[in-house]
């Protein structure tokens, strides 16, 4: 049974990649504990993104509209997805939520899942990458607690680093233990509150999108090479 489960996500998950990609979209599933700080995150973000790319976002909680009106109030727009008792979003919830963010293209989309660092590392969205959001309220253990999380993301973000002279809290073993587990993931320390260290985040957002594009436009180019070989040997 749960093989079949994962099986239908993942035929889910490769349609929306395929989707992804042609719409040039980078598509981030931002993850973490509840009470991290990934809305604040986000909300901080689109600010600074507004005019300046398209964006989108998908909002996944068990209940309540309360962090898609956050993101919405930033005049961004977003898809709110409630899913009841489930812990974690799905591939297929996904897909449906992308009928109501309407003809997003050429920007980043961001899905921030439910709060829970373990169901949502085992299902694939068709995003590019998973962003694992964590703070330094929470102990610097937590990669060696979860382990499947941080070695499923891309990036770790430790957030509210304006904290740090008020709690115990190591970040260079919490970075040790990540890669311990994960010896590619990156990582970034910033303040959502205070802006501290935001700028490297919207910098990695940045590069992010364009390596999107390079990798994009170097696809068209080698399809539009095997047509043009294909008429020539008509």
């Amino acid at each position: 049974m749960e093989l079949d489960l994962f099986s239908l996500n993942n035929r889910h998950a490769e349609a929306n990649r395929a989707h992804f990609e042609h719409s040039s979209l980078l598509v981030l599933n931002l993850v973490s504990s509840p009470g991290a700080g990934k809305t604040r995150l986000l909300e901080e973000t689109l600010m600074a993104q507004l005019g300046c790319i398209e964006v989108g976002v998908i909002e996944g909680d068990q209940q309540t509209t309360r962090d898609a009106d956050r993101i919405r109030e930033t005049g961004a727009h977003a898809v709110q997805i409630n899913t009841g008792s489930a812990c974690h979003l799905d591939a297929h919830m996904v897909s449906h939520a992308l009928d109501d963010l309407g003809m997003l293209r050429n920007g980043i989309l961001y899905i921030e899942n439910v709060g829970n660092l373990v169901c949502p590392a085992n299902f694939d969205l068709g995003e590019a990458a998973k962003v694992v959001i964590l703070s330094v309220t929470e102990g610097d253990d937590k990669p060696l607690k979860y382990p499947d999380m941080f070695a499923a993301s891309k990036m770790m973000v430790i957030n509210k680093i304006d904290l740090l002279p008020h709690v115990d809290f190591d970040v260079a073993q919490c970075i040790a233990n990540a890669r311990l587990i994960n010896p590619d993931i990156e990582v970034l320390e910033l303040s959502a509150q205070t802006g501290a260290g935001l700028q490297g985040w919207l910098d990695w957002l940045e590069e992010s999108y364009q390596a999107l594009v390079a990798d994009r436009i170097n696809q068209l180019q080698e399809e539009l090479e095997t047509l043009q070989r294909q008429f020539d040997q008509e």
